[in-house]
Parts: structure tokens; C-alpha cells; sequence
């Protein structure tokens, strides 16, 4: 097995081996002014969506902006009316300290409310709109046909309604920080232009330089973030995949190839964001350090000017002590620069399944509510590769309340066949038809209502037997009981610890495989479905069990379409259609089609020729019989 970038996997048994930097993807550091552009258009879509929010968060951050400019102001007001007197003359009077007081606390709790309004209104945006995409994401699963989930693994959908969903949004935390930022440098400039040009023109210095280290910082960053982001979906997709076969992974003793497989990608994901704190921690002191600097560039050329006379102390005191709190806001346009590849990343997988096409068209036809179902299959052909379709021409039809049993060899197409009966995909060519209607003009789960299909692999979730049977249907007890009863799983329901209310584990876990089937076969029949499909649904049920539940079926006013192998169960249907490479060959009674369909007699009959061919090696052995000798 080879890995990603050409790089193979260890031995079994050899030591782990952390991956080179050499076998870590390289990255392009180029940030076009097109990842700029998608990320602010992304941010568009945020404010669009939660328009009052934003406003409330920016009106919050602009009152931050305003009142640190104000807390400077005030700061150099009391230092020039208040202290400065106080050390000249020894003494100040009650008024103008507690007129300093009031400025300094009054801008001091209106810049909290601020921080406060912003945090609480920022969060909120932040994660209105990740629940919105992740809501929107698990909508549009649950509308996409089966076809398209069969295009897509597990886990990239997991990631794309999870850390893609997170990240698409992430600019949104620092967002209005870096708003009130703006509103905040323009204040600072006008309210230093204001107190003294020549210190203003002093600090204005510094602003082109943090704009060029922001700049480079988000040049740098952008593409590692990106990375980053790419490789926590891959990490997610091999980790769903190695847990969702763990029978498989143990049985095989696959457990080292699994997890060197998955150390791979977590290294690379650990180097890559290895590799974003290095970039982080090499230029958040340098964007730290600048308003610092700036503020010894105005203290070194305002003791000149405070010596000439040429601005008072508090001018001073006030320009240096807006620079000093300037430092740590103006990072927030970094954070939202440095966000925005991330963001561009998730946003795009995201829109990815939202834009996705294929979903089902419904129409406003409905159905009669009680009695079995006439079926009608009229030249159904599928595939889910167009050229290469696995079931062609099919036509059949089941009157009302009959029975019929769909046969055929592996691969004939006989579970895609009962996928399209109750539309879980839609055919290429040809119809279902329901009582007459096309399944396409029936309204939006009529056909749910009408259908039910019992699949090969049995799911349970981890809840109760109750629960995993109703599954949200308001069934009374008794209801459920004897859906229970028809599938022949009363019995072993009631030898439970907790009868209905025993836990069945994740996937049914505690339960046998042929309990689970019964259990699956109980949650479709307490729906009373006009039309039952039975996708070889008892294949972990012993024969007699199988024959009883199949009999109790009669007492459902369902017609019964099921996909069977075992001679007995065919034998029970009024009609047998039998398939081979997505074909219908024959149709008539089990008898009938034993007399004259070669293929099928070879199928139904094989279990019984190969014990024949075994009894008879068995006479003609000359070791025949010696067991009985031995014993006498």
C-alpha cells in the first residue's frame, strides 16, 4: 500500500517514523487578491444573514473605538487640570477631582460596555450562522438523492457539516473588533491631529507600517491556514472510515496498517499547524512591538516640544497613552485577514453540498390512507454510473395484497430495484407507479407513508427497544406489541431485562443479527404500510422463524415485494420474478418457473444438488461406515 505523496508505510513491527518535512505537500505562498475578494463576499453573506446582529456588534465596537480615544482625552485633561495643579500649588480643589474622576470611570465603564456589547454580539453572530450552515447542510443530506451519498464518503460530509461549517465563519469573532478598529483609528487620528499635528504626524508614521506587517503576515499565513483547514477534512474522513470498519480493521489484524494510515494525516495536519503558529509567533510580537515603538517615537519628540513650550504635558500624556492603547485592538485586522483563506476553504465545501444538484422533485398527488397497494414497474432502468446501468427494462406489476418474490443471483440488481420501489433514487428511464400515480407526483413523504422497505443491513440506533421501533411515530404501546407480534419478536422482547425500555446499544450491539432484523421489520410494520419490501431482511433468521414471520404478514393489509433465496420463503409467494444481470428473465409461481427457467431451477435448487453430490461421494468412499465399526 502506498500513502499520499509517495511515501509507502512502515512495516509491521518497525518503530514509528515521524514524517519529513520533505514528505509534508508544499504550499504556495501566494495570495491572489481573488482569496481577498471570496472572503469578504463570504463575510457579505454573514451580514446578510444576520443583519441586526452585526449592527448591534459594530455599534458596540465603534462606542469600544470612541471611548478608548475618550479615555486618552480624558486621561490628558485630568493630567493637565488636575495633577499637574495639584503637584504646583499642593492642594486641588473637590470639584475638579471628582470632574476627573467621573471622565476617566464614565469612559472606562462605556469601553467595557463596549467590549461586553461587541463579545456577546460577535459570539452570537459567529454561531447563529454556523448552526444556520450546519442546519442547511444536514437539510440538504436528507433531500439529496441516495445516488449522490453513494458519490460522497461519510466522513467528508461530517466534515463539511462540522469543522468546514466552523472555519467558513470563523472571521465573524474579530469581525466587529476590527471595525470599531476603523472607527477608532480615524477618531484617534482627527483627536491627535486635534492636540498636536507635528505628535500626529509623528505616530501616522507607525500606521503604514503595521498595515505592511499585517499585509505580509496574511500573505504568509493565508495559504498555511488553507492547508491547515484542507487536511483537518482528510483527518476526519480516515478517522470515520477505520472506526465505521473497526470488525473489519480487527478481524483482519489491520490495526497497525490503520494506524499508520491515520498517523500520516495527523502529522501532516500537526506539522502544517506547526507551521501556522511558527508564522503567528514570529509576527504578533513585531505587530505588538510598532505601537510600542510608536509610542517612544512621540514620548523622544514630545519632550522636545514640551521643553520648547510648544504643547503642555497633558497633550502629551494624551497622544502617548492613545498609542499605547492601540496596540492590542489594531491586531484584530490581522486576525480577520489571517481568517479569511480559512474561511474561503470551508465556505467553498460547504456551498459545495448546498449548490449540489440531483435533489427530488416532488409533485402534490396523494394516496389513499388504508388498504394494500397496487404496484406497477413499467421498463425501469438504472445505473449508478450512466454507462454502465444495473438494472435494464424491468416491468412487472403486484395486484393488491398479493405476495411476490424477487429472485435472482448476487448482482442482478435486485436491491436497486427495491430502492427505486420506494424511491430513495429515481430511475433513468421508465416509472413506479403507486396505485396508478408515478412515484415523482406523489407530494413530499406520501411515499414514505405508503412504502416501507426493510433493508439488507439492519441499523438500530442507541436507544430503546421502544424507541428504535416507533421512531418518533406516536405508537401506544399495544401498537408497538404487535408490530412485534407479526415479526415473531414478542417473545424475545418480553425475556429483555427492560422489555420495551431495554437499551439495544449502538447499532444493536446487545441484540443478534437475526433479533435485529426483527426488530427492523417491527419499526416498518408499526407504520401499517400499504406496500412492504423485504430486501432479504431475514437472511440471519432461522427457516422456521422465517416461515412464521412471513405468515404473519398475511394479517398485514400490505402487498409484498421480497428479495429471497431460501426455497421455503419463495415458495410462500403467490408469484416469483426472477432476475439476472438487471434483467426480468421469467415470472410465474415458484413451480412453474422450476419447470421451465433453467437459470432459476440452478438457483433454488443449488443447496440441495450440492448435498446430493455430497451423499453420494460420501457412499461411494471406501471409509464409509468405518466409524460405525469403530464403535462396535
Amino acid at each position: 500500500m502506498i500513502r499520499p505523496y509517495g511515501r509507502p508505510f512502515r512495516k509491521p513491527g518497525s518503530p514509528p517514523q515521524r514524517p519529513r518535512r520533505k514528505d509534508i505537500p508544499r504550499v504556495s505562498t501566494k495570495v491572489t487578491t481573488a482569496v481577498m475578494r471570496q472572503g469578504m463576499r463570504v463575510l457579505g453573506v454573514a451580514i446578510r444573514g444576520e443583519p441586526l446582529v452585526f449592527t448591534g456588534a459594530v455599534l458596540a465596537s465603534a462606542l469600544y473605538g470612541v471611548m478608548t480615544v475618550g479615555s486618552a482625552r480624558a486621561l490628558g485633561w485630568a493630567t493637565e487640570n488636575v495633577v499637574l495643579p495639584a503637584f504646583a500649588q499642593g492642594r486641588t480643589t473637590a470639584g475638579l477631582l471628582t470632574a476627573g474622576v467621573v471622565l476617566i470611570v464614565g469612559t472606562a465603564l462605556l469601553r467595557a460596555l463596549g467590549v461586553v456589547g461587541r463579545r456577546i454580539l460577535a459570539g452570537e453572530m459567529q454561531y447563529r450562522m454556523q448552526a444556520r450552515s450546519r442546519r442547511g447542510v444536514t437539510r440538504q443530506y436528507l433531500r439529496l438523492p441516495l445516488a449522490w451519498h453513494h458519490r460522497h464518503p461519510t466522513g467528508q460530509l461530517l466534515s463539511n457539516a462540522s469543522s468546514d461549517a466552523e472555519a467558513a465563519w470563523a472571521p465573524l469573532a474579530p469581525l466587529p473588533m476590527a471595525v470599531g478598529v476603523i472607527v477608532m483609528l480615524v477618531t484617534a487620528a482627527v483627536a491627535m491631529l486635534l492636540t498636536d499635528p507635528v505628535l500626529a504626524l509623528v505616530g501616522f508614521c507607525v500606521f503604514p507600517l503595521i498595515a505592511l506587517l499585517n499585509f505580509a503576515y496574511q500573505r504568509r499565513l493565508s495559504p498555511l491556514v488553507t492547508r491547515a483547514q484542507q487536511l483537518r477534512a482528510e483527518v476526519s474522513e480516515t478517522a470515520h472510515e477505520s472506526f465505521d470498519g473497526a470488525l473489519v480493521v480487527k478481524t483482519l489484524g489491520r490495526e497497525e496498517a490503520e494506524t499508520a494510515r491515520f498517523r500520516e494525516r495527523a502529522h501532516n495536519l500537526r506539522d502544517a499547524n506547526i507551521r501556522v503558529g511558527r508564522v503567528r509567533g514570529m509576527f504578533d510580537p513585531v505587530l505588538e512591538a510598532l505601537p510600542t515603538l510608536g509610542v517612544l517615537a512621540v514620548l523622544l519628540v514630545g519632550s522636545i516640544r514640551l521643553e520648547n513650550g510648544s504643547i503642555t504635558a497633558g497633550a502629551l500624556i494624551e497622544v502617548a497613552y492613545l498609542f499605547t492603547l492601540l496596540a492590542f485592538p489594531i491586531r484584530a485586522l490581522g486576525w480577520v485577514l489571517a481568517e479569511l483563506p480559512r474561511s474561503v476553504v470551508g465556505w467553498s465545501r460547504v456551498r459545495d453540498v448546498l449548490d449540489a444538484t440531483g435533489s427530488q422533485e416532488y409533485g402534490d398527488r396523494e394516496l389513499a390512507a388504508e388498504g394494500p397497494a397496487r404496484l406497477d414497474v413499467r421498463g425501469l432502468t438504472f445505473g449508478y454510473d450512466k454507462d454502465n446501468p444495473v438494472v435494464r427494462d424491468v416491468s412487472f406489476d403486484v395486484a393488491p395484497g398479493r405476495t411476490v418474490a424477487l429472485v435472482g443471483p448476487t448482482g442482478s440488481g435486485k436491491s436497486t430495484i427495491t430502492q427505486l420501489l420506494v424511491r430513495l433514487i429515481d430511475p433513468d428511464a421508465g416509472s413506479v407507479a403507486l396505485d396508478g400515480v408515478d412515484l415523482r407526483e406523489i407530494a413530499r413523504t406520501g411515499v414514505s407513508r405508503a412504502a416501507a422497505l426493510v433493508p439488507q443491513q439492519t441499523f438500530l440506533f442507541d436507544d430503546t427497544v421502544r424507541g428504535n421501533i416507533a421512531l418518533g411515530l406516536d405508537a401506544d404501546d399495544d401498537t408497538v406489541w404487535e408490530a412485534l407480534r407479526l415479526a415473531q419478536a414478542e417473545r424475545f422482547v418480553k425475556a429483555l431485562p427492560d422489555g420495551l425500555d431495554t437499551r439495544v446499544g449502538e447499532r444493536g450491539a446487545t441484540l443478534s443479527g437475526g433479533q435485529r432484523q426483527r426488530l427492523a421489520l417491527a419499526r416498518a410494520l408499526v407504520r401499517k404500510p400499504r406496500l412492504l419490501i423485504m430486501d432479504d431482511s431475514t437472511s440471519s433468521v432461522d427457516p422456521q422463524v422465517e416461515a412464521r414471520m412471513l405468515a404473519g404478514l398475511t394479517e398485514s393489509p400490505a402487498t409484498i415485494v421480497v428479495v429471497a433465496y431460501r426455497k421455503a420463503t419463495i415458495a410462500l409467494a403467490d408469484e416469483v420474478v426472477y432476475v439476472e444481470q438487471g434483467r426480468v428473465v421469467d415470472r410465474g409461481t415458484h413451480a412453474e418457473l422450476l419447470g421451465r427457467c433453467p437459470g432459476y431451477r440452478d438457483l433454488v435448487t443449488a443447496y440441495e444438488r450440492e448435498e446430493s453430490e455430497r451423499d453420494a461421494v460420501a457412499e461411494e468412499s471406501p471409509l464409509t461406515g468405518l466409524g460405525e465399526e469403530v464403535v462396535a
